[in-house]
């Protein structure tokens, strides 16, 4: 069996087995212009197959929003959102320049496939894309930071001798400062790995 994703002029090919995936690459040659680029990296994730597990990461495209950001050489910090209350959708004036809060933000929402630790944080910052304000900014600025300090982070894909799906799911009720709407969360695995 071989599987291939095609993305604009990207290819990603596996096979079950080796011959197979030069069988298909060969057949491919023939017909396109192509080269084989070697490791795993499609859209901004580098995948690195070890002897036992898979690890996901995108570390190069975090580089790549950092420095769009003006932030290639910031102070990393420890968390990726202060522990304080919620900021209100009304709160501070309005950011200078709304495309760029809006590019930031949907940069940050890609990369939530391989940083779930980030999911919440984007979260709060996608919340007031409509009409960003400057305490936005600067909670975007606060997980650009986190993420300057993590860059090494990813989604590590292990065997697991289960293969059950086991969700967790938990809500702040009420928690919103403008509207009292409350906030869910949830965790999926397959087995010992998290997935979504």
């Amino acid at each position: 069996m071989a599987y291939l994703l095609l993305y604009v002029d990207d290819i990603v090919l596996t096979a079950s087995s080796s011959a197979l995936l030069q069988q298909t690459i060969s057949a491919l040659q023939r017909e396109f212009a192509m080269k084989d680029l070697g490791q795993l990296h499609f859209l901004g994730l580098t995948v690195e197959q070890r002897p036992d597990n898979i690890f996901l990461q995108q570390r190069y495209y975090i580089l790549d929003i950092l420095e769009r950001a003006g932030m290639a050489d910031c102070k990393p910090c420890s968390t990726p959102v202060d522990t304080q209350a919620k900021v209100s959708a009304t709160e501070g004036p309005p950011v200078a320049d709304p495309t760029a809060f809006r590019s930031l933000a949907g940069a940050l929402q890609y990369l939530t496939f391989t940083r779930p630790d980030i999911s919440y944080a984007v979260q709060q910052i996608c919340l007031h894309m409509h009409d960003p304000r400057e305490p936005h900014l600067t909670m975007l600025k606060r997980t650009l930071r986190y993420l300057r300090g993590t860059l090494d982070f990813g989604l590590l894909l292990r065997w697991s001798a289960s293969a059950d799906l086991v969700v967790y799911t938990d809500a702040d009720w009420a928690g919103c400062p403008d509207t009292r709407r409350s906030t869910s969360g949830y965790a999926i695995f397959l087995g010992d790995n998290l997935i979504s």
